[in-house]
């Protein structure tokens, strides 16, 4: 074996031995953001609080990361209005996970830096919408492995109907292949994160990839699941009930 090879194969297995020391050692964090309102629902309840197979559907979303990795810390960001309501709640359904529930801002963006700032180590975030309970552990395992090698990782799934993208003068066809849809848990070093959410808001930040995106950095896309849906419309949670009621977790 030549000195180039030699080399080469050292360098490899130190990045393998690096890789294996940060995967042991980086915490794990889930910031949940629950500040939907039950407009589009047709109810008055908040949709995160409505009852998905007997409990609020919130909680399921909370149960799912920490069946993943029980050790993992959850943060989850509401509004100030709705703070003592899932309280309550959580007395109402026996729900006794250790929690941190941080008050949420006027904007989605506020809401995550809120999150972002009640953490003072450096490890993993998942930033999860808490009305997407169907999230899999083979996509938070796929999410935390992308951003523990790239530092981010935003889950995806590929587009089956065909798009049009409307313009000022008209509208066309695109290629579908090459059109992405995008979900969370949105994972990032926590570092990372948290200084592009230094940025001054802007409401073209639609998601956390869109903040760490103009804060310079490349995003890294991995692959999501279909069952992850962001629960908006009555038939969601339909589709919702179908499939809890099928899987156990």
């Amino acid at each position: 074996m030549g000195i180039h090879n030699k080399i080469s194969d050292y360098l490899g297995k130190v990045k393998q031995i690096c890789r294996k020391w940060l995967r042991k050692e980086m915490k794990k964090f889930a910031l949940i953001v629950a500040g939907g309102s039950g407009i589009r629902m047709g109810m008055e309840v908040p949709k995160q609080f409505l009852v998905l197979a007997g409990k609020p559907l919130l909680m399921h979303t909370i149960e799912t990361f920490v069946s993943y990795d029980p050790d993992i810390e959850i943060i989850i960001v509401l509004p100030s209005s709705q703070i003592a309501y899932w309280d309550e709640l959580c007395h109402q359904h026996g729900f006794r996970h250790k929690l941190n529930v941080v008050e949420g801002g006027p904007f989605r963006f506020f809401s995550v830096k809120n999150g972002l700032d009640s953490i003072s180590e450096e490890g993993i975030v998942f930033i999860h919408d808490g009305v997407r309970p169907l999230v899999t552990f083979e996509t938070i395992r796929r999410c935390y492995e992308t951003a523990m090698e790239k530092g981010n990782a935003i889950p995806v799934i590929p587009v089956s109907e065909s798009v049009r993208w409307l313009g000022d003068q008209g509208n066309e066809i695109l290629d579908r292949n090459r059109v992405r849809l995008i979900q969370t848990p949105q994972t990032f070093r926590i570092s990372l994160i948290k200084k592009a959410y230094d940025l001054p808001y802007d409401e073209k930040f639609t998601d956390d990839a869109s903040v760490l995106e103009n804060a310079g950095h490349e995003i890294y896309l991995t692959e999501g699941n279909r069952e992850n849906i962001k629960i908006t419309w009555p038939e969601d949670m339909e589709t919702a009930e179908r499939f809890l009621m099928k899987t156990f977790r």
